[in-house]
């Protein structure tokens, strides 16, 4: 069984804004003011923007596949959204993975269903509920309680909103790094400061934390022993020293 843990970072979709709002002339930072102004009216309180109007500018994942675990991020600095997105259908579309997340049925989905609209990208395979293939009638990506995708934070919660819990917090509770380098709130500001390597390798570690969150969870659901759960974890390790790469060495620094 193939495994996909992943996880997105955005930023407000300005172009859509500056459509939405009458905004022609005003600069991407001012177009997002306004932005995160209008939804603290809506909202009483927080800017954080609804679903569509959020564009993806990272798309990270950890890979599980065969014997072997791969950890990056989709596409090239440089990569269009759109490129992004049609590399991750893609994915799904040649590996059919378990689709692990943590939120991300109540947010990266989402966005990528509203994204894919934007851009036209095709990905029958993900959408399928069993007309093309039987097997996904019972177990596809879109059924909130199907395992096909497991959102790691609705089913530890019991998919009841008043337990969820912060990836951070879940993270550092079983002795994993957590966040590490920035906070998803601080993308805007790097992303305008033209820091999308380093967006790229946070939303990395983020990818990492939920995947193995979900190791720990394949243990105490009886898919993994002890020692399965330690070898898993090893080819982490191991995945991470080969990278060589300084975020990565600074989490398993971090990695009690």
């Amino acid at each position: 069984m193939n495994i996909l843990a992943f996880d997105i970072e955005t930023i407000p979709d300005v172009a859509t804004g500056r459509r939405l709002h009458g905004l022609d002339g005003l600069s991407d930072k001012d177009v997002a003011q306004v932005m995160f102004a209008k939804r603290r009216e809506q909202t009483g309180e927080s800017d954080f923007l609804r679903h569509h109007l959020h564009r993806v500018v990272a798309i990270s994942a950890v890979l599980r596949a065969d014997e072997s675990l791969r950890v990056w991020s989709l596409g090239e600095p440089d990569s269009t959204e759109a490129e992004l997105i049609r590399r991750f259908y893609d994915g799904i579309a040649r590996y059919t993975p378990t689709l692990v997340s943590w939120n991300g049925g109540g947010f990266d989905l989402p966005v990528l269903h509203y994204r894919a609209l934007l851009h036209g990208v095709s990905a029958p395979r993900y959408w399928d509920t069993g007309e093309d293939d039987r097997d996904f009638k019972w177990n596809n990506y879109l059924s909130r309680f199907h395992a096909r995708h497991t959102d790691l934070m609705d089913v530890l919660s019991g998919y009841q909103p008043r337990a969820v819990a912060p990836l951070d917090e879940i993270a550092q509770m079983i002795g994993l790094p957590g966040k590490l380098g920035m906070h998803g709130s601080e993308v805007w500001n790097q992303y305008q400061a033209g820091k999308i390597g380093e967006i790229r390798d946070y939303c990395e570690t983020d990818a990492l934390n939920t995947y193995l969150i979900y190791l720990r969870f394949e243990l105490i659901r009886g898919n993994l022993d002890e020692a399965g759960w330690k070898r898993e974890s090893d080819l982490v390790r191991k995945t991470l020293r080969d990278a060589a790469k300084p975020h990565l060495n600074t989490f398993l620094d971090a990695w009690k």
